[in-house]
């Protein structure tokens, strides 16, 4: 049975595609006894002709791969786009990296195990950036022994 006028007509009734425009097969004689517009507004009142609901798109694949990430998945070099500051910022990197060695330089000046001059210096060289990381640190104070005996 075709009905692609009526169908067309419908269709451009309820502002929507083709596509959407379901008929009842068991209900198609009074389809196609209905010649006008009126006639077809009333076949969609009485639920002969449905207008199927909109397709949206899926979020399953979505909340699948937010899941792999949270569990550490899904995250290596080759998904990465942008420079390696964008995830981690550089100044966030030095604050930590100074921080701790900040706190080790005060550790061992409250221990008395550096005097005041040599604190003052390893400061003033961990503030210009002298040293890598806390590691670094470390072997350059073992290194000159200026830990105090």
């Amino acid at each position: 049975m075709k009905l692609n006028n009526k169908k067309t007509m419908i269709a451009r009734m309820l502002g929507v595609g083709r596509s959407r425009i379901f008929i009842d097969s068991s209900k198609v004689k009074d389809v196609k006894g209905a010649i006008t517009k009126a006639d077809l507004r009333g076949l969609v009142d009485q639920k002969i002709i449905i207008k199927k609901k909109k397709r949206g798109i899926s979020r399953f694949r979505v909340r699948k791969r937010a899941l792999l990430k949270r569990h550490g998945r899904t995250k290596g070099i080759g998904k990465r786009k942008g420079r390696k500051t964008a995830r981690s910022p550089a100044k966030t990197d030095w604050m930590i990296k100074i921080r701790n060695q900040r706190v080790l330089l005060k550790g061992l000046k409250n221990k008395n195990l550096l005097t005041k001059k040599i604190y003052r210096e390893l400061y003033l060289m961990a503030k210009g950036g002298f040293f890598k990381n806390k590691r670094h640190l470390k072997t350059y104070i073992e290194e000159r022994e200026l830990i105090k005996k």
